[in-house]
C-alpha cells in the first residue's frame, strides 16, 4: 500500500470513527476541509455522513490544490472540482449526470481524476455539470439538457466535451445552468440556461453555443449566481444581468433584466461573488458589500430582509476571499481564520451547530492555513483551503 493510500485509509476511518467531532485545524493541518451536507458524498471523505464541524478532504493536501469547486442543488447533483497544481482535476460526490467527468453515473464519496484532462488553468460548477479551461478552450461535461455545456447539444456528457467556437479564454464562471467565459480581449460570452436573462444577450432563450454579452467591454473578472450574472470591470465598477427578484442585481429594482445593468453604489471593488439568489463584492480596504436574498441572513448584514442595493456586512474587515452558497455564506481571513453566515440545517456553518446566524461565527480558527473557501453555489456545503 502507498504512502497517500495510507493517509486515505486512515482519514476515512476518521470521518466514519467519528462523524460529529470537531476537526479544527491548526497550522500543522495539511488537508483540504470541508463541512455540511453529504449525502451524495460530496465532503469526499468517505463517508456520506453530514459534517457540523470541519473533515478533511480524503487524501487531498492544500499545497496540492490550485482551485476548488463546487456544485449541486439536490441528492443526484452536489459533486466538488479540484484543480490541482499539475493542471489535473480530481472530482467526487454525485454523479447521476456523469459530473464527475469519469465517464460513469456512479457516485464516489472520494476524489479520482476526471478523464482525458491536463493543464487545466481554471474550473467552475453548476448543477450537475462542470467546466475547465485548457489552453484558452473551454471543456465541459455533466448535465446538458438546457446547452449548458455549449457544444452544439442538449444531452448529458459523461466526459470532456469542447465547447464550441471559443478561443483565448482566461476566466470562467459556472451558475446553475448557465456559464461564462471571459477572453483575453475583456469580451464576455455566455451559454446555457436563459429563462431570466442570465445570459445577458437581450432574450430569454436557451442557447447551446457561446453568444456575446452586448455592451460589455474591460472586464476583468465574472462571477455566476444561480440566475444571475456578474461582471467587474476594470474601472472597479460591477454589472449585473438576470433573475432580480430579490434584488440580486443591486439597481434598486426587483425587475429582471436580459442586459447588464450598473449595480449602485459600488466603488473600490476588487472581486465580486455570485451566489443562489445574492450577490457580493469584495472592496479593496478588504471590507464587504452584500445585496440580493436574505432570508436566511446569508447577507450577513444582522437582518433577514432582501436588500436591493450593496449594504455592508459590518462584522467583517480583512477579508481575504469569500463565497456564498444556496443560504449561508463563508469567508477567510487575513489572519487564515473562516467564518460563515446564514443558514445551517446541516452544520453549513461548521461551528459545530446547526443554529442559523445572521452574523459570521467561527468554523476554523486564526493560523488555518486556509486562504480559499468554496461554498456550493446550489446547495449547503462548504469547503476550505
Amino acid at each position: 500500500m502507498t504512502y497517500r493510500s495510507l493517509l486515505c485509509a486512515a482519514l476515512t476511518l476518521g470521518a466514519l470513527l467519528t462523524p460529529g467531532t470537531s476537526a479544527h485545524a491548526g497550522p500543522s493541518d495539511p488537508w483540504v476541509r470541508t463541512w455540511g451536507l453529504n449525502g451524495s458524498g460530496q465532503l469526499g471523505n468517505g463517508a456520506t455522513l453530514d459534517q457540523q464541524t470541519p473533515s478533511a478532504v480524503r487524501g487531498l493536501r492544500r499545497d496540492e490544490l490550485r482551485e476548488l469547486a463546487a456544485g449541486g442543488g439536490g441528492a443526484t447533483t452536489d459533486f466538488a472540482v479540484a484543480l490541482l497544481r499539475d493542471g489535473t482535476l480530481e472530482s467526487w460526490g454525485a454523479n447521476a449526470n456523469g459530473q464527475l467527468g469519469d465517464g460513469t453515473t456512479a457516485a464516489r464519496a472520494q476524489p479520482a481524476a476526471v478523464a482525458g484532462l491536463s493543464g487545466v488553468s481554471d474550473i467552475g460548477a453548476g448543477n450537475g455539470f462542470a467546466a475547465a479551461v485548457r489552453g484558452g478552450r473551454v471543456w465541459t461535461w455533466g448535465a446538458g439538457a438546457s446547452g449548458q455545456l455549449g457544444n452544439g447539444g442538449n444531452a448529458d456528457a459523461g466526459r470532456p466535451v469542447a465547447v464550441q467556437s471559443l478561443s483565448r479564454v482566461t476566466d470562467i464562471a459556472v451558475g446553475c445552468g448557465h456559464a461564462l467565459a471571459l477572453r483575453q480581449d475583456g469580451t464576455v460570452w455566455s451559454w446555457g440556461q436563459n429563462t431570466s436573462g442570465q445570459l445577458g444577450i437581450g432574450s430569454l432563450d436557451n442557447q447551446n453555443t457561446p453568444k456575446r454579452v452586448p455592451g460589455l467591454t474591460e472586464v476583468v473578472a465574472l462571477s455566476a449566481g444561480c440566475h444571475h450574472s456578474l461582471a467587474l470591470t476594470a474601472e472597479g465598477t460591477v454589472k449585473a444581468w438576470g433573475r432580480n427578484a430579490n434584488g440580486q442585481l443591486g439597481d434598486d429594482s426587483t425587475a429582471n433584466s436580459p442586459s447588464p445593468v450598473d449595480v449602485k453604489d459600488l466603488s473600490g471593488v476588487t472581486a465580486v461573488h455570485g451566489g443562489w439568489y445574492q450577490s457580493f463584492a469584495l472592496l479593496d480596504d478588504g471590507t464587504v458589500r452584500a445585496w440580493g436574498w436574505n432570508a436566511s441572513g446569508q447577507l450577513g448584514d444582522g437582518t433577514t430582509a432582501d436588500r436591493t442595493t450593496p449594504v455592508p456586512v459590518p462584522a467583517l474587515s480583512g477579508v481575504r476571499a469569500l463565497s456564498p452558497g444556496w443560504k449561508h455564506t463563508v469567508a477567510v481571513l487575513d489572519d487564515e481564520s473562516v467564518v460563515a453566515w446564514g443558514d445551517n440545517t446541516v452544520g453549513q456553518l461548521g461551528d459545530g451547530t446547526t443554529t442559523a446566524s445572521t452574523t459570521p461565527v467561527t468554523a476554523l480558527p486564526p493560523g488555518s492555513g486556509t486562504t480559499r473557501v468554496p461554498a456550493a453555489l446550489p446547495w449547503r456545503t462548504s469547503y476550505a483551503y
